[in-house]
């Protein structure tokens, strides 16, 4: 996620300070990110010292108002026209565990994968049922750009949970596979090699 020019596209539409930034960054994600004010601090820091922000004076509680610069605008620009690169994924934890899970012995890999189907179903219920009852379906919800911005992100995870669900059942299909072509390689006669943990989840 990019603090940066989340803040700059914020700081085009009129000058704020730090928790305003905050406040604003997470109504319209639905407080899906929060920001923690240090970081949005450390943030504008940076992007006085690049010369994309600058200082406008204080107001009256003494807090440092910021306003975008020309330059930070055309940072703006370029990061909405711009696509977002998959050449370099963000380290996806549970793909990472799910990895490490099939090659560690004694890893009930099964057990991994439904405990994480689950836990990402039970996430699924909650975030179908913000889209009944919540923020998103409220009257004018379609047209007020702050809610439609929520929308969008709660469509994002929803279909990010249900993405994560396929690829789990896809994981667990696999596995089946490989442990099948195992038993199918055996010579007749041959005693069954004990079972690893990968064995066993993939055979349930």
């Amino acid at each position: 996620m990019s603090v940066r020019q989340a803040l700059l596209a914020l700081l085009e539409q009129g000058p704020m300070y730090g928790y305003q930034l905050r406040a604003e960054f997470e109504r319209r994600t639905g407080s899906t990110w929060p920001l923690n004010v240090g970081q949005v601090y450390t943030t504008l820091a940076r992007l006085e010292r690049d010369g994309l922000v600058e200082g406008t004076g204080t107001d009256d509680e003494g807090h440092v108002i910021y306003r975008v610069t020309e330059a930070g605008e055309d940072e703006v620009a370029a990061w909405f026209t711009t696509p977002v690169s998959r050449s370099h994924p963000p380290r996806d934890e549970l793909a990472i565990k799910l990895a490490l899970a099939v090659t560690v012995p004694g890893v009930d890999v099964g057990a991994v994968i439904q405990g994480q189907r689950t836990a990402t179903m039970a996430a699924l219920q909650d975030y179908t049922r913000l889209k009944r009852t919540g923020r998103a379906a409220l009257p004018g919800a379609a047209t007020d750009p702050a809610d439609l911005a929520w929308s969008l992100v709660l469509d994002s995870l929803v279909f990010a949970a249900e993405a994560e669900i396929r690829w789990l059942d896809h994981c667990e299909a696999r596995l089946r596979r490989v442990a099948a072509t195992r038993d199918d390689v055996r010579r007749p006669g041959e005693a069954p090699a004990a079972e690893n943990a990968t064995d066993k989840a993939a055979r349930r």
